[in-house]
């Protein structure tokens, strides 16, 4: 098993589309090139299931998107992997979105994930820092205690749904955890760790997930809560060269369980030129003639990915022509 080390290989991968090419071109195998999965075991008794994911790649990749600082990297890494993770339990063509807002400095912390494994998400002050707290990055005071965690499912319907709870610690996995209890009555043990090198770059990200169906099988919930007490941390099993699966093998030690699935993983953004001219288009007359006068053209920046769409001055006075008539 290759564990997680060499610089020289994470700066070859800085991209999903750098992994693939390098994926090509050396021949690696899936473990000495870190590619990003989603896990699915559920127990033979049919009641408890459980999930887990490696976005360490993603992670970077949103990482270098959008230039975070380590609070912000800390925060964001582990909503991405909740959103994943929470994305798994969705069907075919189905997303969820994750959206922590509380008063720390970091302002909202969101991200999205699809049931096809694509991901995506931002944090509104980037850059912001909060002291460490013990000797480490203090996600919650990031955050800011004081808030609320909003869950949108995307499921197929006309209208999306939408469940709101307090921030419980605004560590962000115990924040999911208690949504979950609280709003689909779903007891679950949940895990997710971002681990940074000193240079900034992630080492290892990922999370867990575990979770008992209605009627809740608290026995076996337990043994599991127990058993996942006793592992490393989740970041620190990735990073020593176990992959999902293997972790999951791990917490389920002691009770039988069947493989259900896998999924890849990867930081995708569905923005495209078509939708910002969109955006453009919604723009009052007054508001095109300002950027007319204000510079040769216009760019629309998006939230999710950092892309850059440039609108030429031409096509501004087409739309202005336009709204004129």
């Amino acid at each position: 098993m290759k564990q997680r080390t060499g610089a020289h290989l994470e700066e070859r991968i800085s991209t999903y589309e750098d992994y693939l090419n390098v994926k090509r071109k050396t021949k690696l195998s899936f473990f000495a090139i870190m590619a990003d999965t989603l896990e699915r075991i559920m127990a033979a008794s049919g009641k408890v299931f459980g999930l887990a994911c490696d976005t360490t790649v993603l992670v970077n990749e949103a990482c270098r998107r959008h230039d975070l600082g380590p609070t912000a990297a800390a925060a964001l890494g582990r909503a991405l992997s909740g959103a994943v993770l929470l994305a798994g339990l969705l069907k075919d063509n189905q997303s969820i979105q994750l959206i922590f807002e509380g008063n720390g400095p970091l302002g909202k912390v969101i991200a999205e994930a699809t049931q096809a494994g694509d991901c995506r998400g931002y944090v509104v002050e980037p850059r912001a820092e909060v002291p460490l707290k013990n000797g480490m990055i203090d996600v919650a005071g990031g955050i800011g205690r004081a808030g609320f965690l909003r869950v949108t499912k995307d499921i197929g319907l006309k209208e999306k749904y939408t469940g709101f709870v307090q921030l419980y610690t605004s560590e962000v996995g115990e924040d999911i955890a208690y949504y979950l209890t609280e709003s689909e009555q779903t007891p679950s043990t949940i895990s997710l760790g971002v681990h940074l090198q000193p240079d900034g770059s992630i080492a290892a990200a990922g999370g867990f997930l575990i979770q008992s169906l209605p009627p809740a099988d608290e026995k076996i919930l337990q043994e599991l809560t127990e058993q996942t007490r006793t592992h490393a941390s989740i970041t620190g099993m990735l990073a020593a060269g176990k992959n999902p699966a293997e972790i999951l093998a791990d917490l389920f030690t002691n009770v039988p369980f069947k493989h259900t699935g896998s999924s890849s993983l990867r930081f995708h953004c569905s923005c495209s030129e078509e939708k910002m001219e969109k955006v453009i288009k919604t723009l009052s007359l007054d508001d095109i003639r300002y950027l007319l006068e204000l510079d040769d053209g216009a760019m629309v920046k998006c939230d999710y990915c950092s892309n850059n769409y440039t609108f030429s001055k031409s096509y501004l006075q087409l739309i202005a022509a336009h709204k004129s008539h």
